[in-house]
């Protein structure tokens, strides 16, 4: 039975909300534990949304191309943001709560 549940882990599929801060936009995806930033461009691209020259950031940083979700530890319901430029750490406005940008909040 615990290799039924290592083996379907691999195949749980997680709820998670791209965040397009230039148009205000949340758009939902589906992703596995295995899939890498790079798979999160192709869910875009087949939804209609262009992601070339943007990057994606978890709370506050910068999420290489062959980081998967999992390295990264992104749970179901979190949120990522999609943003033009890149940079290496996003800091949040002094108006803004001290959580780091990203971060999925209990909203």
């Amino acid at each position: 039975m615990e290799k039924v549940r290592r083996l379907t882990k691999h195949w749980v599929k997680y709820e998670i909300l791209v965040h397009f801060p230039e148009d205000g936009r949340m758009l939902p995806i589906s992703v596995k534990a295995t899939d890498t930033m790079k798979d999160l461009r192709v869910h875009l691209v087949k939804q209609g949304v262009t992601s070339w020259k943007k990057y994606f950031f978890y709370n506050g940083v910068q999420l290489g191309e062959h980081e998967t979700v999992k390295s990264v530890n992104i749970k179901d319901g979190a949120v990522i943001l999609l943003v033009s430029g890149a940079r290496r750490h996003l800091v949040p406005c002094e108006d803004r709560s001290s959580q780091p940008l990203g971060q999925e909040t209990g909203v």
